[in-house]
């Protein structure tokens, strides 16, 4: 197997003109899985597998970016411990210490000197745990196929595949491809769109998402970073005013990726597909496409919603965007203890799930709640799909929620929102109401 896997590396740096593991002109990879079915976020990914300290520094003479270059380092970092079962809490303090030290809201504030730091403070978090990352590349690629395949038996992918009712038997391959970069500088940036509008049962060609500029696919698909939308259409459609989208910022970019979606779809017969892409720069020869598979939301039903009225009106607490479901009112719930105590005290009542962010691990917290509303997150998002797959009522990126989840509470617009007191959520224009609220209507196809 290892030759086989070296045959194709080869094949790899005589494609790319780069060598993996050498410093002068290093290929760097990602490993992710390539199921049959997709897991949102159940799976390990690996992402600048090949990386060390002094392939750093040659990633440094190479392109003349440092912070891109001890930002990637990071990332690795990260995912590897992830991957070992290291929470991402332990990351995030890293972090959010560094931001504290340095007067900084985001990471790509820093000063590439202070992102070696914290790529250092990340591998030194994990000095204090079983966890080891080996500075040979080789050895890094072939652990990481490993964890990849692993994976699949993880608890969360575990419990993912029972709660969907999917086979255990199906088993993943790994994909192993060259590196894009959508971190390399202010223009390049990483995306995830649907080619349909998916709030709608159109056939016409639409696209709709998520793009961040800076940052790494990941980013996008975990949540953890505010997005822009993908089209004109789709922001004037979502309310989001604020956004950059796309189709206005990097117009090039936006056609490439619509004559992909064209060609999947009208030439090819495709069903409605979601597409992972990077761009390396604003111009259509720095578009990637990573990959492209069936779409995972598509709004076919009829949602309840809420009757108009002037008291639903002064309600309005915020606006983000609307996921899935329609109409729900229910009980503010943090945390699996809260889900328990209402489910037994009142068991018809619908209960919301409220979140800063989520991760993979929240599936059995989402399956278990009838709602959820995050801080975070765009309608690619990980949680975004799942709450879709599990029919959930769901409204994320709302950026003035301040989630206080160790003590059950948020602050929406000046207002505290305790557990178990009663939210309104709308799934499908993102709106979130203080109170009850009579509901009307849904059902049916």
């Amino acid at each position: 197997m290892r030759g086989k896997i070296l045959f194709q590396i080869e094949q790899l740096e005589r494609q790319t003109k780069r060598g993996f593991g050498n410093p002068e002109d290093p290929l760097l990879l990602s490993v992710r899985s390539g199921a049959a079915i997709s897991l949102p976020g159940m799976m390990n990914t690996f992402l600048n597998v090949g990386l060390n300290e002094t392939i750093v520094k040659g990633l440094i003479e190479r392109t003349g970016r440092p912070w891109f270059a001890w930002d990637n380092y990071r990332r690795l970092i990260q995912s590897w411990g992830m991957s070992y079962d290291v929470e991402r809490e332990v990351f995030h303090i890293v972090m959010n210490d560094y931001k504290a030290r340095y007067g900084v809201e985001r990471k790509r504030e820093f000063a590439p000197e202070q992102m070696r730091e914290v790529a250092l403070s990340y591998r030194e978090a994990l000095s204090g745990t079983t966890v080891v990352i080996p500075d040979d590349p080789y050895e890094q690629l072939f652990q990481a196929i490993r964890q990849v395949f692993c994976s699949w038996d993880s608890d969360k992918a575990k419990t993912y595949r029972d709660i969907m009712g999917t086979s255990d038997d199906w088993g993943t391959a790994v994909i192993v491809q060259n590196m894009v970069y959508g971190n390399l500088y202010e223009r390049a940036g990483s995306g995830v769109v649907f080619t349909h509008n998916p709030h709608d049962s159109l056939d016409k060609v639409a696209l709709w998402g998520d793009y961040t500029t800076n940052n790494q696919g990941e980013d996008v698909v975990s949540g953890l970073v505010r997005t822009d939308s993908i089209s004109l259409e789709q922001k004037r459609a979502e309310g989001r005013d604020q956004d950059h989208a796309l189709e206005e910022g990097f117009p090039d970019i936006f056609e490439a990726l619509r004559n992909v979606a064209k060609c999947l779809v009208y030439d090819n017969l495709w069903s409605a597909q979601e597409i992972e892409f990077t761009f390396e720069g604003p111009t259509a020869d720095k578009f990637f496409l990573l990959q492209s598979r069936d779409m995972a939301i598509r709004h076919t039903r009829h949602y309840p919603a809420f009757v108009p009225s002037a008291q639903l009106k002064e309600a309005v607490l915020t606006k983000g965007i609307g996921v899935s479901g329609g109409a729900l009112c229910g009980r503010a719930v943090f945390s699996p203890d809260d889900i328990r105590r209402f489910r037994t005290q009142e068991p018809n009542t619908p209960l919301i799930l409220i979140r800063f962010d989520t991760v993979p691990e929240d599936i059995r917290e989402i399956s278990a709640a009838d709602g959820l509303l995050t801080s975070r997150g765009g309608a690619t998002s990980h949680a975004s799909i799942v709450a879709h797959q599990l029919e959930k009522t769901c409204v994320v990126g709302c950026s003035n929620l301040m989630v206080y989840e160790k003590t059950g509470c948020v602050i929406i617009n000046e207002l505290r929102v305790k557990c178990g007191d009663f939210l309104s959520i709308e799934g499908q224009n993102g709106f979130v109401y203080k109170g009850k609220h009579e509901i009307q209507g849904g059902g049916g196809e």
